[in-house]
């Protein structure tokens, strides 16, 4: 309507003006009320309507005036008409923006809700500003700041808001705990944590996580893994999310399994100390015996007239020697309980054995057993002398013993050492028993097994290099 009055007034009337330009209103109307596409139509059918009243008022006469006019209220209407397509370009694109926005909130705000983490929406923006004042005038050392101000933690916690908190939230701390508003005390009830999250505020920290105890409404106290995720930007303080995870039933669970591990190391050195104990009495009844022996053959050397000093001689050096033994077998169990490594020295394994045999004299004597000893040409290996030589005494005991039990006729023990390869020392202990019992196969590796023991010919290789 309001075009069809311009057109009528530019061609029936006598105004003289720039009539047309008024066609720019109708544009502005029709912007209003239709599409992109509608808009361009009506501003074409209004340039239409302007051309056509030109022409026809003004077909036998041309002036200057009017084709200006004319060109006026063309250049109007396009203009117009571009920058309400530029509008709606931006309208659109706003209206997008919002509904993308809209959608992103609803979004977070469904997960905030519906996560079964405790989360919290806190207003941090005025303690941040609090707390910058303060670094502005050069006061920076939060800890200072509350020791020379008493009221300093509390003002602190008067300026924390608590914006939201989801149903996580309220069932972990009770709605009172996590309504909105004034942040409770008993959140952080740690003044001394609390101080450490006011630092990284005031040094612009971005990441703040550690353990605190919380206060529910029913007065229990739970501890929980606060973390908190400052932004970049100071104005996206007024929402800052905050997440509490509830470890207490995990920090009593770790409490506990730490406990029973200690229980159980009590209880694993208490069996260490009886196995090492019983272990102790069976290395030490070989030489204990053996000095049990030369002790009464030195008396009757020395009872003798005139007294044998030189079987004496060699009856009190066995003692010595057997002695010498027992102090090294208590020696090497001590080491062992104080897990300190046995100190290696080069050993001649010929030499070893033979040295072994003379400790087992008195016991191959009275058994009977006779010994026979094959050893190749092996070089000298670093070795604990004293652990080697306990193994090979255990083996030569349970074979006299083995074959004792048994009732041999002939008692033979065989010793031979060889080097399988470059790497690896063997020596075989064999002897002329029953063997080994098939009841006893299952348990024959069971510490202080000592029958299975007895009915063993055992072997072992030793790594020449360690």
């Amino acid at each position: 309507m309001l075009a069809a009055t311009v057109f009528f007034i530019d061609t029936f009337t006598e105004i003289e003006g720039a009539i047309a330009v008024l066609y720019v209103i109708a544009t502005l109307l029709a912007s209003q009320a239709s599409t992109r596409l509608g808009l361009v139509a009506a501003a074409s059918l209004f340039a239409v309507l302007a051309l056509v009243s030109f022409f026809y008022t003004h077909s036998s006469n041309y002036d200057l005036q009017s084709t200006i006019r004319l060109l006026v209220a063309l250049a109007a209407l396009l203009v117009t008409t571009m920058l309400l397509l530029k509008t709606e370009t931006a309208r659109l694109a706003l209206l997008s923006m919002n509904a993308a926005l809209k959608e992103s909130e609803t979004r977070y705000r469904s997960i905030f809700d519906q996560t079964r983490v405790a989360l919290w929406e806190r207003d941090y923006s005025r303690l941040r500003a609090y707390l910058m004042d303060f670094k502005a005038k050069g006061d920076a050392d939060v800890k200072r700041l509350a020791l020379n101000d008493p009221q300093f933690v509390g003002e602190c916690l008067s300026r924390i808001v608590v914006v939201a908190a989801n149903e996580a939230a309220r069932d972990m701390l009770g709605p009172q705990a996590a309504s909105t508003g004034e942040l409770r005390r008993s959140i952080l009830s740690d003044h001394g944590k609390f101080l450490e999250l006011l630092q990284v505020i005031m040094d612009g920290g971005r990441v703040y996580e550690d353990k605190v105890e919380a206060r529910t409404d029913t007065g229990e106290e739970k501890l929980v893994l606060l973390s908190i995720t400052f932004p970049e930007d100071p104005a996206a303080f007024n929402r800052v999310v905050v997440s509490m995870v509830d470890v207490t039933q995990r920090e009593l669970a770790l409490q506990t399994l730490a406990d029973a591990q200690s229980e159980l190391a009590r209880a694993s050195k208490a069996s260490a100390i009886g196995a090492m104990s019983a272990s102790l009495a069976h290395e030490l009844n070989q030489p204990l015996g053996a000095i049990l022996v030369n002790g009464p053959t030195l008396l009757r050397w020395l009872d003798r007239d005139p007294p044998d000093v030189a079987a004496a001689r060699r009856s009190c050096e066995r003692i010595i020697r057997d002695a010498q033994r027992a102090s090294e077998i208590i020696s090497n169990t001590r080491g062992l309980l104080s897990q300190t490594a046995g100190k290696l020295e080069p050993v001649r394994i010929d030499d070893l054995i033979d040295e072994t045999l003379a400790l087992m004299e008195h016991e191959l004597q009275r058994s009977a057993t006779s010994i026979v000893v094959e050893v190749g040409s092996i070089a000298s290996v670093p070795i604990v002398r004293i652990e080697l030589q306990q193994v090979l005494i255990n083996l030569l005991s349970n074979a006299i013993q083995a074959m004792t039990e048994s009732q041999s006729d002939q008692r033979l023990i065989t010793v031979t050492a060889d080097a399988p390869d470059p790497d690896h020392l063997r020596i075989v202990v064999r002897d002329s028993g029953p063997g080994i019992d098939a009841k006893i196969l299952k348990k024959l590796f069971t510490p202080f097994n000592t029958k299975g023991h007895r009915l063993w010919n055992g072997a072992f290789d030793l790594p020449i290099n360690h």
